[in-house]
């Protein structure tokens, strides 16, 4: 049987967190921040592939608070990250397109702060799903 991290996704979050950290090296910071919100979305969404649920939607915060409606239980152990998820759903889109920010390019616009702020809130995210998913396992 696979582990959890390759049944879930985890793997591939886990995957995303490494790219943005990397990206962050080499001063690529809108897309570390992308990279970096996606590792927590796909996080997220492996709560819902665990409880049998299918996710629906990129964002994070939107994403938490619907395990209300899927797994009340899952739900109370994440909600105290839907700050981080609010502020990982705001770099999905303008991180990516050349036209998502007035007059203003991604590489112009994304900072190593918000690449750093990015990939500790993504961090947080993958971390506290990898815990409790594993508490489940046992």
């Amino acid at each position: 049987m696979k582990n959890f991290r390759e049944i879930f996704g985890l793997e591939t979050a886990g995957d995303n967190l490494d790219s943005a950290v990397i990206l962050r090296k080499s001063g690529k910071f809108a897309h570390s921040c992308f990279h970096a919100q996606q590792s927590g979305e796909k996080a997220i969404k492996a709560v819902y592939y665990y409880v049998d649920s299918d996710p629906w939607g990129h964002s994070i915060k939107r994403l938490i608070e619907d395990l209300k409606h899927v797994d009340l239980n899952f739900y109370h152990h994440l909600e105290s990250l839907v700050r981080s998820g609010m502020l990982l759903d705001r770099f999905y889109i303008p991180t990516r397109y050349p036209n998502g920010l007035p007059d203003l390019t991604p590489k112009e616009a994304f900072i190593d702060e918000d690449a750093k702020s990015c990939i500790e809130h993504a961090d947080l995210i993958l971390k506290t799903v990898k815990s409790l998913i594993k508490s489940k396992e046992k």
